[in-house]
């Protein structure tokens, strides 16, 4: 009720005196009827505060307290807030111990794609005449490729003897109370319309780096809980017979992998005049296009070439061999694994945008980024996920800020052909954003005050072969002359960096990687003297460090070692991490090499000689090209997976919190597993 409706109920003499006397009551009876508005809000929230759909964030936990619901640690925007999976517990509750509920529990409480086995019933035994299953047979049928393809994976159809070791532990598998639990850690990503790297007219690579790589399949979103996870719900390689047998639900626009022809203008660049034209599903074939000799000393590939107007694929090298020469630009989009957001890729970044800067230049495929960074201050947005083969310079009017940076939800790739040298006045500031640099050294010299590096990878070794080893690996991917200079890496992976004494360097969430423990990571100009004052956060360095000062590293991994010999030199290292000041700064939560030399530590690791073997970091690939790249391997010590300083995992991958995700999921599976049971975690990726 209003005021007006308020005053409207008083009789009419008292409403002509109050008029008479300037309305001093209808002012009162406005200020009772905000109150009264405030007291019957107040009701209706109460009431919807009954309901966990409609309730204040702060009644959430005091209804979950009521269904006996125990928080978790909010590390997944599923459980950010409790409210989604406070309101699923009684739907948990109903469908309690069975598979289809727990692997959707397994997905809510980690945010990985899961799938649920029931071991008992791969088991091999003798049936019970009264309750038959044909399909669990003894010795497999040799002639159903799907149960082959599948075996030792963990959509595994085939029957197994007993195995009797303890799955809690994810040692056993096959026995009668084992419910086995999978989780997928790396991803699939998108990347769109990128031009394939031709190797000649015929051959080409998916990756825009022009080295093999599998391809993986777009997984599809489970409509229902009651639907267990299959190979096409879940982020795995493409093999090759399963994309042969269901070519039509991976080829296609929207789908894992599309091929599409456009044409190029004088310059060599995509022409906008022309349409691009997709190769259709009836031309795709998919085979083996592994190296074979070519009968002249050489290699090549087999099963070329193909039949004419025909395109072979092969997922998992990622090649492409066409049936005739291809004089236009070969266009893919396609599907790569990896573990994180990081290092750039068409994932969500527009947060990390620097949105004040204007005018924004936008380049695409049919134009020039080098005529684009010319003007000077502003943004330079790269549209596509193209693939930009230039010389590149940047020079930036003193005071002034610019950013070089891919579009949201793009990914291009920068192929240099010389150093990219970046320059600038006094005060100005240089950012890339979300691109993948390959070819060549970032050179940074003048007076900038500050340049930033978010979401980039800048190859290490500056570029890949064809088999994904570096092109040159002694090479540095940073080289920061100026004095003075705030070099800030966030999100990123990178080569190694050589650093003047006087600037600074920040590096959070990001892979420094040497290509060998004892290569210079990170040190002065010449290689052989201390770098500039480095502050690390949640980072993995491969390679020797060496630093005139560490004013903080926390969750970071050092991976290093001194040479054998120790090369000559002008200084020698003597060891493997280095830093001259030790007077301020802390290491914490970190694992260091033994025999480094740094500030004062705290929790560190190793805390011993007998423990250093023990613990030292193991990854699932130390190889770019990989899709398990700085991924710590499962058989890591519980020191370094959850070692960090809220119990995470220390490096790069930190902001993932793998421990706390599976920590959850124990907690959950107390509660949810019916009595007699035992489950194992396993981790499929």
């Amino acid at each position: 009720m209003d005021a007006q409706e308020l005053y409207e109920l008083l009789p009419a003499i008292h409403r002509l005196r109050d008029h008479a006397e300037g309305e001093p009551l209808r002012a009162l009876l406005a200020v009772l009827a905000r109150e009264a508005g405030a007291v019957e809000e107040n009701l209706a929230q109460l009431y919807d505060d009954l309901f966990i759909e409609t309730a204040a964030d702060w009644a959430v936990p005091y209804i979950g307290d009521l269904i006996g619901y125990r928080s978790l640690y909010g590390v997944t925007p599923q459980i950010a807030s409790p409210r989604a999976e406070v309101a699923n517990t009684i739907g948990y509750r109903r469908r309690k111990g069975t598979a289809s509920m727990l692997e959707q529990l397994a997905r809510d409480v980690t945010g990985w794609d899961a799938r649920v086995v029931e071991f008992f019933q791969l088991l091999a035994t003798t049936q019970y005449m009264n309750h038959i299953r044909p399909e669990n047979r003894a010795t497999p049928d040799l002639r159903h490729w799907r149960p082959l393809a599948d075996a030792g994976t963990p959509f595994d159809s085939l029957s197994h003897t007993a195995d009797v070791r303890r799955i809690s532990r994810a040692r056993g598998r096959f026995n009668i109370p084992n419910i086995g639990i999978f989780l997928w850690r790396i991803a699939a990503y998108s990347h769109t319309r990128s031009p394939a790297v031709g190797l000649d007219a015929r051959r080409f690579r998916f990756s825009p780096l022009g080295a093999d790589m599998p391809l993986y399949n777009l997984p599809l979103p489970e409509a229902a809980i009651t639907h267990l996870a299959e190979p096409a719900n879940v982020p795995q390689p493409l093999a090759r017979r399963r994309l042969r047998e269901e070519l039509d639900q991976h080829y296609g626009v929207g789908r894992a992998i599309l091929v599409e022809r456009a044409s190029i203008d004088a310059q060599g660049r995509l022409d906008p005049a022309q349409p691009i034209v997709p190769v259709p599903l009836s031309d795709i074939l998919v085979c083996n296009l592994q190296d074979v000799p070519d009968g002249g000393g050489g290699v090549g590939w087999a099963h070329t070439p193909v039949p004419a107007a025909k395109v072979a694929i092969d997922p998992v090298l990622g090649r492409l061999a066409f049936g005739g020469d291809e004089t236009g630009m070969i266009l893919v989009s396609y599907q790569y694994g990896f573990t994180a957001d990081m290092g750039g890729g068409e994932y969500e970044r527009a947060a990390t945008f620097d949105e004040e800067l204007a005018p924004v230049r936008q380049v695409a495929m049919d134009s020039s980024l080098q005529n684009a960074l010319a003007p000077g201050a502003g943004a330079v947005e790269i549209r596509d996920s193209g693939r930009y083969a230039e010389n590149l310079s940047l020079a930036v009017p003193a005071g002034e800020r610019i950013e070089v940076r891919g579009a949201n939800g793009a990914r291009p790739t920068l192929v240099l052909g010389a150093e990219f040298a970046i320059g600038g006045g006094v005060g100005a500031d240089v950012a890339l954003n979300g691109l993948l640099i390959a070819g060549g050294t970032i050179r940074i010299s003048g007076s900038l005050r500050r340049v930033r590096l978010s979401h980039c990878t800048l190859v290490p070794g500056l570029g890949l072969n064809e088999d994904g080893t570096p092109t040159v690996p002694g090479a540095p991917s940073i080289v920061l002359e100026s004095a003075g200079t705030a070099l800030e890496i966030d999100h990123c992976i990178t080569g190694s960096l050589r650093v003047a004494a006087d600037a600074t360097v920040t590096i959070s969430d990001s892979i420094v990687d040497a290509l060998a423990d004892d290569a210079v990571a990170f040190s002065g100009l010449d290689g052989v003297s201390a770098g500039a004052p480095l502050t690390l956060l949640n980072a993995t360095i491969i390679g020797r460090v060496w630093a005139r000062e560490m004013p903080e590293a926390t969750n970071t991994l050092f991976l290093a070692a001194l040479p054998e010999p120790d090369p000559p030199g002008p200084t020698q290292w003597k060891y493997p991490v280095r830093v001259d000041q030790r007077q301020s700064g802390c290491v914490r939560f970190s694992y260091v090499p033994p025999g480094s030399r740094l500030p004062r530590r705290y929790r560190c690791r190793p805390q011993s000689a007998a423990e250093a073997a023990r613990v030292r970091p193991s990854f699932t690939s130390r190889g770019y090209a990989a899709a398990g790249y700085g991924q710590l391997s499962r058989r890591c010590a519980p020191e370094i997976t959850a070692g960090a300083d809220d119990g995470s995992e220390m490096g790069a991958f930190h902001g993932l919190f793998g421990a706390q995700r599976e920590t959850n999921l124990r907690v959950r599976l107390d509660e949810y597993l019916r009595f007699g049971l035992e489950a194992g975690i396993f981790y499929a990726s």
